[in-house]
């Protein structure tokens, strides 16, 4: 993976955790509604975790301004994901998680397979 490379990569992190975490932050009732998934006992829990979302896709966007510069911030953006991942396929084979999420799943699943192999390259001494 070349420098361009990771940082599009980033970009689209970036864009895709921040659009994602506007649309539930702003029409979370609706998304949830369309899909057919039960609504929170409180919108807060919702509010909090599509904040965290558009937090993490500023700091994606972080990381493909300047990648070497702020490779430090990609462990943390692979924890998220592992996080994601690891709940959302936890709770599916135990079949309780609504279809809503399940393409989550694998688009992050790429995403920290990604951002592994960007980080790795990263350590490398700067040959670009």
């Amino acid at each position: 993976m070349n420098l361009p490379g990771i940082r599009l990569l980033f970009l689209l992190s970036g864009l895709y955790d921040l659009g994602i975490g506007l649309a539930f932050l702003g029409f979370g009732p609706r998304i949830f509604e369309q899909t057919g998934v039960p609504e929170p006992n409180h919108w807060g829990y919702i509010h909090f975790a599509s904040l965290m979302l558009v937090i993490f896709g500023a700091m994606f966007l972080a990381v493909s301004f300047n990648p070497w510069g702020n490779r430090n911030l990609i462990p943390f953006g692979m924890l998220l994901k592992i996080s994601y991942v690891g709940l959302v396929a936890y709770y599916w084979t135990a079949g309780g998680v609504p279809w809503l999420f399940k393409p989550f799943l694998f688009i992050d699943a790429v995403m920290l397979v990604l951002f592994f192999l960007a980080y790795t390259r990263l350590q490398r001494p700067a040959t670009w």
